[in-house]
């Protein structure tokens, strides 16, 4: 007899059925045992005979194969339960280092990362990543729609898209190599390679030596850049419907997993857009807050994003006009000291980065030399631009600070499956 998922059970009723999952409690009764099987696609009750659980020593986490009929059940969550009449023990679970199978995890979040295996099973946890998968599968599927090309660039690769700065280095064979920090200059030769739309969904690398509620050192990054644009403002309005075609596929396809974690998406309207010079002077009149440089430090964002929301009701605001010394050398400039860039902050925190590229040989050789970099560091990334590049622009979404943010997750390490940050290398 074939397996059938928890959730084609009520298409079964009163069927001989063969279930397979992870046992998530076991309550023992005088005349019944109730066992609350787990698989991928929900949960179910079954109801055995006392002695065939005891015979086994059943221990939660356990995995399992049930055999038995399905029957109407009205006091069962879910108006049917699984009259057992054998069970096979495909793999017991010894001694659990922490219980999951509480209605919340109240255990340090050091602990959670310890045992991400067991971890990931929680009823609180487990759907953090489902709705993960779907925010990009939605990017993918919106930019497939709009003629965007998916690639998958090196991540093994001879210099930093930034100057060499915050890289992880790596012998490759007889010379020092890096993990890529960006896809960034392969996006930029691929546009200009005919493609002219493309995306890449990958890991990147940042060797910062921070420990915060907001970064991770290696994170996966959804990417895209596009050719024959007019100016920075065409990729924040492409962002803009990019995010609400991703929230609504979210919606459509993760409505169980919202609910459980009782989150709401946001409604993404026509995204508020504040020129940062603006936002500095807004934060210092509303709020009395200075800053040091001409950028947003973490509470400058907080606030700004406050601010927008209460008076427009958008939980999005994009920061356009970052200062020329706050931006790599690739970025456009506007004028002698700003930029064609932008950052967009959802819920107060920064998820994305992006704007105008330099797409002229003559001016990235002197930006580059205004940067104090040697073009000849970047020759391979400069020669695509002596052949002929169109007008083009980008952005990148940081996927777990998007997740953490939706999930109203106080750390990113918790949309992280297996986080990398400063002090943890496995699991």
């Amino acid at each position: 007899m074939t397996r059938t998922l928890i959730a084609d059970l009520n298409s079964h009723l009163n069927e001989e059925v063969v279930v397979k999952g992870w046992v998530e409690r076991i309550r023992e009764l005088s005349s019944v045992t109730f066992l609350i099987l787990r698989d991928r696609t929900g949960r179910v009750q079954a109801a055995a005979e006392p002695g065939l659980v005891s015979r086994l020593k059943l221990s939660t986490e356990s995995v399992v194969e049930l055999r038995g009929r399905v029957k109407p059940e009205p006091r069962s969550k879910m108006g049917f339960e699984v009259a057992v009449s054998t069970i096979g023990v495909l793999s017991a679970a010894g001694p659990l280092p922490i219980n999951i199978n509480g209605p919340t995890l109240n255990v340090p979040l050091e602990l959670v990362l310890d045992n991400r295996v067991l971890t990931l099973r929680h009823a609180t946890i487990n759907p953090i990543f489902r709705i993960q998968a779907a925010l990009a599968q939605g990017f993918q599927s919106f930019l497939i729609r709009e003629g965007f090309t998916q690639v998958f660039t090196p991540k093994i690769v001879a210099s930093g898209t930034e100057g060499g700065t915050e890289l992880f280095s790596v012998q490759y064979f007889d010379e020092k190599a890096y993990l890529c920090q960006s896809p960034q200059f392969y996006k930029q030769m691929l546009v200009g390679a005919g493609f002219e739309r493309v995306f890449e969904v990958g890991h990147v690398y940042r060797a910062e030596k921070h420990a915060t509620s907001r970064h991770l050192n290696e994170y996966v990054s959804l990417d895209l850049e596009m050719g024959f644009i007019e100016n920075e403002h065409d990729v924040m309005d492409l962002e803009n419907r990019l995010l609400r075609f991703m929230f609504e596929y979210v919606g459509e396809r993760c409505e169980g997993e919202l609910k459980s974690l009782d989150v709401v998406l946001p409604v993404v309207p026509v995204i508020p857009k504040v020129p940062l010079l603006e936002a500095l002077e807004l934060l210092e009149r509303e709020f009395g807050k200075t800053h040091e440089g001409r950028d947003l430090d973490p509470e400058g964002e907080r606030l700004l994003s406050k601010y927008v929301y209460d008076t427009t009701g958008s939980e999005f605001v994009f920061v356009t006009d970052y200062p020329w010394e706050k931006r790599p050398m690739y970025t456009m400039p506007k004028g002698r000291d700003a930029t064609r860039s932008f950052d967009l902050l959802f819920r107060g925190l920064e998820i994305t980065t992006g704007g105008q590229r330099i797409h002229s040989y003559d001016l990235l050789v002197e930006n580059m030399l205004r940067k104090g970099l040697e073009p000849g560091q970047f020759s391979s990334y400069l020669n695509a631009f002596a052949l002929g590049m169109p007008p083009h622009g980008g952005l990148a979404i940081g996927l777990e600070r998007l997740t953490a943010q939706i999930a109203g997750l106080i750390n990113v390490r918790e949309a992280s499956l297996f986080p990398r940050d400063r002090h943890r290398l496995t699991p």
